[in-house]
């Protein structure tokens, strides 16, 4: 027996990586290898503080332990090296993958913007047959609007106005940038009566050094139509009774509007007074912001027919558990169950929204990013 305690000791073999990483095609520039943990660079430094205080805690440890720690800190080096090698194949195959897609991105943009007709459908047939409406119809009218609000996450962040814009939407395009590391959404526009810009787009910028990180994200500055800025809202108020000033009084206020999405929030150059909610929240913001992009990249992009069609909803509604079980049928047992618990306390429940009315509680300045509740109506006044 070998320590005290009287445990053997473990010896655990180094693994030659050289063979490895020879066997793996090399890595490909472009988007980091794993899904990005959404932190600023500057939010970055909290967490080097909560690392410090760590590694004051290990210290405290007897040298017994440490050494345990060290032969942990061994495997967990070992595993990293093996999953970094994953991340390499992974990010090579999505870029050979992802060059057998782009034939079919054309042609599905060609047949929803009217370019080329489907078989079985003439062009002569077209002018001739059907009602004069249809005639007219190109392609797959409003494609884009109707897949972007088929998903969840996106129809939070589309208002009514947004609808009337997002018609004009031809086409969305996904690809990898260099310097910086990251990735890129193009949303091509036909003209429109809202914006002078053909292509709007964002970017995501990354740091990849021991992990990815989201640096920060850049969109399209919009220049928008006179009078049609869907982001901005505008009040007048009339000039009280009396009052020299006759000319109504005007303020612009920001609007909930999905090309918010081009004006993402920004992380602050000087971080050293930042206070802690702030960053939280900072935090909070740019997650969401990052899920949206991705949501186009991951999902919209490449599974935009189904969208439309509402075929992937199938695959979104329906939650399964790891043992296999309908999470529908857990829930409606459950309600079955509080249904009494629901019926005694009604009354108090109706007590308490009728306090509620009339209370507005605070919530977070959003930019136009979903915080959970569907964003109030905006209107030019």
């Amino acid at each position: 027996m070998g320590e005290e305690g009287g445990s053997d000791k473990l010896a655990f073999p180094s693994l030659d990586m050289s063979d490895l990483e020879a066997s793996l095609p090399l890595r490909t520039s472009g988007l980091p290898p794993a899904d990005p943990a959404v932190v600023g660079n500057s939010l970055k430094h909290k967490h080097q503080y909560l690392a410090g205080e760590q590694l004051g805690v290990l210290e405290s440890f007897s040298p017994n332990v440490k050494k345990r720690v060290a032969v942990l800190q061994d495997i967990q080096k070992t595993h990293d090296e093996i999953e970094a090698k994953y991340f390499e194949e992974k990010a090579a195959l999505q870029a050979r993958y992802q060059k057998l897609y782009e034939p079919l991105y054309s042609k599905r943009n060609e047949i929803v913007n009217g370019h080329v007709e489907v078989e079985g459908i003439t062009r002569d047939a077209v002018q001739s047959d059907g009602p004069a409406e249809e005639t007219k119809e190109k392609g797959v009218p409003d494609f884009w609007l109707i897949a972007m609000k088929t998903n969840e996450v996106l129809a939070l962040q589309i208002s009514e106005r947004d609808e009337g814009a997002l018609k004009y939407l031809k086409d969305i395009k996904y690809s990898r940038i260099d310097n910086p590391k990251g990735f890129k959404l193009e949303f091509y526009f036909d003209t429109n009566p809202y914006f002078k810009n053909t292509v709007l787009t964002k970017a995501y910028h990354m740091v990849d050094n021991e992990e990815p990180i989201l640096e920060r994200a850049v969109g399209t500055v919009i220049e928008w139509h006179a009078g049609k800025n869907l982001t901005e809202k505008v009040l007048r108020k009339k000039p009280k009774k009396g009052s020299r000033n006759t000319k109504p009084v005007t303020k612009t206020e920001q609007c909930e509007s999905f090309f918010n999405f081009f004006k993402p929030p920004q992380v602050p150059e000087d971080d050293d007074d930042i206070d802690q909610d702030v960053a939280e929240e900072l935090q909070d913001l740019m997650e969401q912001d990052y899920d949206i992009g991705s949501t186009i990249r991951d999902k919209i992009i490449p599974h935009a027919v189904s969208w439309f069609t509402g075929e992937a909803l199938q695959g979104e509604e329906l939650e399964v558990d790891d043992d296999g079980t309908d999470t529908d049928d857990d829930d409606e047992e459950e309600e079955e169950e509080d249904e009494g618990e629901e019926d005694e306390d009604e009354d108090d429940d109706e007590e308490e929204e009728e306090e509620e009315k009339g209370r507005k509680l605070p919530g977070r300045v959003s930019r136009g990013l979903s915080t959970g509740e569907q964003p109030p109506g905006c209107k030019q006044q």
